[in-house]
């Protein structure tokens, strides 16, 4: 059975993808490969204030709890999934990655993924 970091060496080596990180819901780095001038530690424990406000909106919508956030920045998107009650994933990619397959294989594998954590 593979490990967390064997999940996170696949994302990272899709054509586009710049970061994979796995933290904690508490923004502490699990595991984690970026490109250079990235701080794991830094990226990790700002995701998390970003999850509790969407939660809300799912909550005042009644759409439920958060499960995929895609952010585009100008110079690229940041994914932001949902694992499990402990754990999220977040994939930075570059503005020209096609995320459509990887949206894909992220809500199609959600619960394998959340298993190896």
């Amino acid at each position: 059975m593979p490990s967390i970091r064997d999940l996170v060496a696949a994302i990272r080596q899709r054509e586009g993808v710049d970061a994979a990180i796995v933290l904690g819901r508490d923004g502490l780095l699990i595991d984690s490969q970026l490109g250079p001038g990235l701080d794991p530690d830094d990226v990790a424990a700002r995701i998390p204030a970003i999850i509790g406000p969407a939660d809300e909106l799912g909550a005042a919508t009644g759409r439920g709890e958060l499960l995929t956030a895609v952010l585009e920045h100008r110079n690229g998107l940041a994914i932001v999934s949902v694992l499990s009650p402990e754990a999220i994933l977040l994939v930075l990619v570059t503005p020209r990655a096609n995320i459509g397959q990887l949206l894909f294989e992220l809500r199609r594998n959600r619960e394998h993924i959340a298993a190896l954590v």
